[in-house]
C-alpha cells in the first residue's frame, strides 16, 4: 500500500487526466481493477498501461455509487505522488455533475428538476434542451413532454448534465413464472453469486432508480442467466432483442430449459416466424426494418426490453430506444466499447453501467476458462510484397490480412492443438473459403442459412468435426461450450470489441483443465501490427497479456 507521500505506489496521475500503471508492481492487479471502475484504457505496452479519466467513465462510476470523492481517495491510495490539483478538480467537477438534474413524475406530471436555479437558467438558455421544456413550474423545475423522455436525456448529456432518471415506469402486462431448480436438460440450476448480484443491482428493489442500465460480463459468464433472473424478479411480459437468428434461438432454448415458461408463452419474431407472445425474442435487424417494428413494439404492454450484445446497437434501434423510455431496459454486453464512440447513447438511452466484474476474477474462481493469448507474427509472402509497397493504407491492411503465409502458420497451430475444438475466425470470405477448402472443414458466413448454421454448430458441439471456419457471424452470442481454441486469421482493423467477442467464444467453463487458447495471426512489419495492438487493448485491461510468437520456416517460436 502506498504511503502518504505515495512512494511505494504503482500509479502516476498526470495533469492531462491520463493515469499510468506499472504492470510489474505487486499492487498491479488490485490497482487495475480499481482503475477499470472509473477510467478507460488507452494503451497497454509491456510495462506501463495508460488509462484516461473521462466524463463518461466518471458518470458511470457515479451512477454505480462511486462518488468522485471516492475516486480521488482511490487514486491517492495507489499513487506514487499526490495527484495534480487540476485532476482532483476535474474529477470532482465532472463526477458531481451526474444527478444534478433529475427526471421525475410528480402529481402525474413529467418534470425536470435541477439542483439549483443557476443550472435551471443555464438549461433554459441551452437550445438543445430548451426545445423540450414546456413550461417553468418553479425556479428550478420544468414541465417536459414525457414523449421526449429519451430525447431530453440525450440533450442533457450534450449539455454535460447527465440526468438521473427517477420517473419510473407505468404498469405493464404481468407474467408469472419461476426459474427452475433443475433444468429440463437434467442439470441442477442455480444462479452464481455474481449473476444474482448483477440482477439485484439492476432491479434495485423495484425502485425508480433501478430498471434501466447495463450489465457487463465476459462472454461465457452467463449474461443470459442474468437476463432471465431480472425477468423473474419483474414478472412481466418481456421483449428480447438479439444480434442474429442463431442467438435468438439460443435464448429461446435457454428460457425453455431453465424457466417454467411454456412453449406457447415464448415467441420467435424473425424472418422465418412472426410470433408475438408474452416473451418474444427478435433481432435488431428485424426491429430496424421498415415499419414492422411498430407492430412488435405496440402489440403488447412490455414491462422489460432486454438488449443482448448492447454495444452492437445500430443507429435505427437507438432512435427507437429514445421513444421507449417508459419500459425497463436491460443491456447485456461483454464490453461497452464502441468504435463509433456512441457509448454516451448507450449510457443515456439504455442506462448507466449497473454491474461489472473483472474477467480475471471470474477466471480465478473457475466460472470462465483460463485463457492464454498469443500474437503470431507471420512474414509477408514474397509474392505480395510489391503490391503491398505501392498500395494505400486500406489496401495495405487487406493485403497483410490475407497474407498467404498465414495458412502455413494456421496448419502448425492445428497440429499443435489436434483433438481440441477449434474455431478459425476471419474477416474476408475469399480467404476463409480457401482455408475451408484446404482443410476440408465446414464454413459458416453471413450467406449461410440460419437452419444450416444451426446444424453445423450442433455437429461441431457433438464432435462430428473438430475444426470449423467462421466469419464475423460468429463474433456474437454463439453457444459453443466445448470450443477451447480460437485462431483469428484476420480481424476488423482495430476493433477492440471484436477481439473481446472472439476470445469470448472459447471462455465457457470446460470440464477438467478448464483452459483455452486464443491466437491472432498478424503479418509482421505491416500496418496490421498497429491495428492488432489496438484490438488487444481491451483484453489487456482485463489482464490478458499477449505472448508474441514468430513464424520461422514453418515453425512457431516464442519471441
Amino acid at each position: 500500500m502506498s504511503s502518504e507521500t505515495g512512494r511505494s505506489g504503482c500509479v502516476i496521475v498526470q495533469s492531462d487526466l491520463t493515469v499510468l500503471l506499472e504492470t510489474d508492481h505487486p499492487l498491479y492487479e488490485e490497482a487495475r481493477d480499481m482503475l477499470s471502475s472509473f477510467a478507460e484504457m488507452v494503451k497497454s505496452p509491456e510495462y506501463i498501461h495508460t488509462y484516461k479519466l473521462t466524463q463518461l467513465s466518471l458518470w458511470n462510476a457515479a451512477s454505480a455509487g462511486l462518488s468522485p470523492e471516492r475516486v480521488i481517495e482511490e487514486l491517492r491510495r495507489f499513487a506514487k505522488h499526490e495527484p495534480p490539483q487540476i485532476v482532483v478538480s476535474r474529477v470532482l467537477d465532472w463526477g458531481r455533475r451526474y444527478g444534478r438534474v433529475q427526471l421525475l413524475i410528480e402529481n402525474g406530471r413529467f418534470i425536470l428538476r435541477c439542483d439549483d436555479q443557476y443550472i435551471a437558467a443555464e438549461l433554459e438558455n441551452t437550445k438543445a434542451v430548451a426545445k423540450y421544456l414546456t413550461g417553468r413550474l418553479d425556479e428550478r423545475t420544468f414541465a417536459v413532454d414525457i414523449a421526449y423522455r429519451g430525447h431530453v436525456k440525450q440533450a442533457l448529456i450534450l449539455a454535460e448534465y447527465p440526468a438521473e432518471d427517477l420517473a419510473g415506469y407505468p404498469a405493464a402486462a404481468p407474467l408469472a413464472f419461476d426459474l427452475r431448480d433443475t433444468a429440463l436438460s437434467g442439470q441442477a440450476f442455480t444462479l452464481r453469486p455474481y449473476q444474482a448480484e448483477a440482477a439485484d443491482l439492476f432491479h434495485a428493489g423495484g425502485e425508480a432508480r433501478g430498471g434501466h442500465g447495463v450489465v457487463v460480463l465476459p462472454c461465457g459468464a452467463g449474461k443470459t442467466i442474468v437476463g432471465m433472473s431480472v425477468m423473474a424478479k419483474l414478472q412481466t411480459e418481456t421483449l428480447i432483442l438479439t444480434t442474429a437468428t442463431t442467438a435468438l434461438r439460443q435464448w429461446i432454448a435457454e428460457l425453455t430449459d431453465k424457466t417454467s415458461l411454456t412453449a406457447g408463452q415464448i415467441g420467435e419474431y424473425s424472418g422465418d416466424k412472426k410470433e408475438i407472445r408474452p416473451v418474444t425474442v427478435s433481432t435488431y435487424q428485424i426491429l430496424g426494418a421498415s415499419e414492422k417494428h411498430r407492430e412488435l413494439i405496440d402489440s403488447r404492454q412490455w414491462g422489460l426490453i432486454i438488449y443482448d450484445e448492447v454495444h452492437t446497437l445500430p443507429a435505427p434501434v437507438f432512435r427507437m430506444t429514445a421513444e421507449l423510455q417508459s419500459k425497463r431496459r436491460l443491456g447485456l454486453t461483454a464490453t461497452l466499447i464502441r468504435e463509433d464512440e456512441l457509448q454516451s447513447d448507450v449510457f443515456t438511452l439504455i442506462g448507466p453501467k449497473r454491474y461489472e466484474v473483472p474477467w480475471k476474477i471470474l477466471e480465478k474462481n473457475g466460472y470462465i476458462a483460463k485463457a492464454e493469448c498469443f500474437e503470431v507474427r507471420v512474414p509477408l509472402a514474397e509474392s505480395a510484397r510489391m503490391d503491398y509497397a505501392v498500395a494505400d493504407k486500406r489496401r495495405k491492411f487487406r493485403i497483410a490480412a490475407e497474407n498467404p503465409n498465414k495458412l502455413r502458420s494456421l496448419q502448425e497451430l492445428l497440429k499443435k492443438h489436434a483433438g481440441r475444438h477449434i474455431l478459425v475466425i476471419g474477416l474476408y470470405i475469399d480467404q476463409l473459403a480457401l482455408i475451408a477448402e484446404t482443410l476440408k472443414a465446414p464454413i459458416i458466413t453471413g450467406k449461410t442459412k440460419s437452419s444450416k448454421r444451426d446444424e453445423l454448430y450442433q455437429r461441431f458441439r457433438d464432435g462430428e468435426f473438430s475444426v470449423i471456419i467462421v466469419s464475423k457471424v460468429a463474433n456474437y452470442a454463439i453457444d459453443l461450450p466445448d470450443a477451447n481454441v480460437a485462431i483469428e486469421i484476420s480481424g476488423t482493423f482495430g476493433s477492440r470489441q471484436e477481439e473481446a467477442q472472439r476470445l469470448g467464444r472459447i471462455l465457457r467453463p470446460k470440464p477438467g483443465e478448464n483452459r483455452a487458447w486464443f491466437y491472432t495471426l498478424v503479418t509482421s512489419d505491416t500496418v496490421e501490427e498497429g491495428f492488432a495492438a489496438h484490438r488487444q487493448l481491451f483484453l489487456a485491461e482485463q489482464g490478458y497479456p499477449y505472448s508474441v510468437m514468430n513464424n520461422v520456416l514453418g515453425g512457431l517460436n516464442r519471441k
